[in-house]
């Protein structure tokens, strides 16, 4: 496989105005994918994008490039990643394009590809558009050229397709649920699904500006909820990110549920239907304590890298359905081709639903080991995880932990940033050692 350029473990992502993410990348982006995919399918391409101000420039600028190539555009506004993916399926398009930095602050932003399929861009398709990139872009004849539609009830069909994930004969009545969007491309979509399934909703993080995306709300960001959940004793909160594939939860109490015991609770509602096909896929990231639970099930538990694009891989080499990461990125294939923040919760509240039991009964058998995540910030293109004094410190802590935990260095795929796990038996410990790599680290860089 050649060398990627400008493709990422999860597309081209950014700071807006530097590096890869410019105007003119997206343009010579939509021309060079426009070339690409025009040689096979239908040369429809949808594009949809979350609540950044530097959306409308990027899909401006992709617009262009994709009809210079001679590809119809389909505009859908702000959209969901999975919705874009769903949508991409049902319109027959040839490909959809997804404007977004997912969980990154307002001033990030990306842009990835989905297959005719839902699904990530094969890899010899991605390094086909590189290639494409490295030519002098030449417009098509005038008769050629695409031409750009929007999609004006999009919001609408994406509701009725998550709503089609709860069981026909249970509602949701009864039941009070904080929702909180991120300020992102869930804002009009998330409150209006559980709603119309009958739960009483209320909102927060659903008023985006074009800067406040992912600010002090969303997945990445619990304390809002937390708080709004207590104070409006709500029976359980659901907290997307700004382009709504990942999804956290909150108990009556305020506590958080994260993605692993999500994937614990999917795992072992579908095994109680009798539904279950394999086991379930977890990143070197997911906690022990995941793991220890599903063998309680004798359901198999495999690790991938960190991504969801490797715990996709992971579930079709091994044919199962459940994969997912503990920052709240759930893949159920029987019901999506990506992770969908909105259609895990649906999963998750159906399972109370069918079993009469509350979101805290059901994350009871799973009990997190602590497990502390620092990030250190670098620039540039050497790697600390390298260095001699980073690789002694990582191995004084993992002597020290012996059988009783994990260490787990790794560069982010998608910011400038070395992440640090220590997972072990004491919160204190975990702490100290956690701090003790991560200060070796800033050294290094």
């Amino acid at each position: 496989m050649g060398k990627r350029q400008f493709f990422g473990t999860d597309g081209i992502r950014g700071k807006v105005g530097a590096g890869k993410m410019t105007p003119e990348l997206a343009l010579k982006l939509g021309w060079a994918s426009g070339r690409v995919l025009s040689r096979t399918g239908s040369r429809k391409v949808l594009i949809g994008k979350d609540t950044r101000i530097s959306g409308y420039m990027f899909e401006s600028a992709l617009e262009a490039g994709l009809c210079s190539a001679g590809l119809d555009v389909m505009l859908m506004g702000p959209m969901p990643t999975p919705a874009v993916a769903y949508l991409t399926r049902t319109f027959r398009a040839e490909a959809g394009i997804v404007i977004s930095a997912s969980h990154n602050p307002y001033y990030d932003n990306g842009i990835k590809f989905f297959s005719s399929r839902g699904t990530k861009l094969d890899d010899a398709l991605e390094l086909e558009i590189e290639a494409e990139l490295e030519r002098p872009l030449e417009c098509v004849e005038s008769q050629q050229l695409g031409k750009v539609s929007r999609i004006t009830d999009a919001a609408g069909r994406y509701i009725e397709y998550c709503k089609g994930n709860f069981p026909s004969d249970q509602t949701l009545e009864g039941m009070k649920i904080v929702v909180d969007c991120a300020h992102g491309a869930t804002y009009h979509i998330a409150p209006n699904v559980f709603r119309e399934l009958g739960a009483e909703v209320v909102v927060i993080g659903d008023k985006p500006n074009g800067t406040n995306i992912n600010d002090q709300v969303g997945a990445t960001a619990m304390q809002a909820i937390c708080d709004k959940v207590v104070a409006e004793q709500a029976d359980l909160g659901i907290a997307l990110d700004g382009d709504g594939d990942r999804i956290m939860m909150v108990t009556r109490d305020g506590q958080v549920v994260d993605g692993d015991q999500i994937l614990y609770i999917l795992a072992a509602d579908t095994q109680f239907r009798g539904q279950l096909r394999g086991g379930v896929v977890g990143t070197q990231m997911s906690n022990l304590g995941l793991e220890l639970a599903l063998n309680a099930l004798n359901i198999p538990f495999a690790r991938s890298k960190v991504g969801d694009r490797y715990v996709m891989e992971m579930l079709t080499a091994n044919d199962w359905r459940i994969g997912g990461e503990n920052s709240g990125h759930i893949v159920h294939l029987d019901h999506s081709t990506t992770g969908d923040g909105i259609v895990a919760g649906i999963q998750v509240l159906a399972a109370m639903c069918r079993r009469g039991m509350t979101l805290e009964q059901l994350i009871e058998p799973v009990t997190l080991l602590p497990q502390v995540l620092l990030n250190v910030r670098f620039e540039g293109s050497n790697n600390p995880i390298e260095s001699a004094d980073v690789q002694q410190a990582v191995a004084t802590v993992e002597q020290a932990l012996g059988d009783t935990g994990r260490v787990l260095l790794r560069k982010s795929g998608t910011e400038p940033l070395i992440r640090v796990m220590v997972e072990g038996t004491d919160n204190a410990t975990v702490t100290k050692h956690a701090e003790f790599i991560a200060t070796a680290v800033k050294a290094a860089v």
